[in-house]
């Protein structure tokens, strides 16, 4: 093909494109209402406290959450021995020496 033909073939392509958006297709109405209920069903509940329990993931995810809460709560008030007690060091209530801060206290004595 030479750029002659590519151009007449594209103003006749752009003629029909014309043609077409003039006369833009019709939706009818009951088809449109029935469009229109369906998308309103599918819209998440408005407000509440179950409409934020559902943005969350539901009752699983709510249980992930409490888990995490209660574990991050309990090793904060009291950490296990091998962890470092950071809450009191960065309060400034507790002092460790260089090694026990770069290794934040999980070095493994050997012996």
């Amino acid at each position: 093909m030479n750029k002659a033909q590519d151009k007449r073939e594209d103003a006749a392509l752009e003629r029909l494109f014309e043609a077409a958006r003039a006369t833009p297709p019709e939706v009818p109405q009951g088809l449109m209402a029935r469009i229109l209920a369906d998308a309103q069903n599918q819209q998440p509940m408005r407000g509440g406290w179950r409409a934020w329990l559902g943005a969350m993931g539901g009752m699983p995810a709510l249980g992930g959450l409490v888990t995490a809460t209660c574990v991050g709560v309990w090793i904060g008030v009291a950490p296990p021995e091998q962890l470092p007690d950071l809450g009191g060091l960065v309060l400034g209530l507790e002092t460790t020496s260089d090694a026990e801060t770069y290794g934040l206290g999980w070095d493994i004595e050997e012996g």
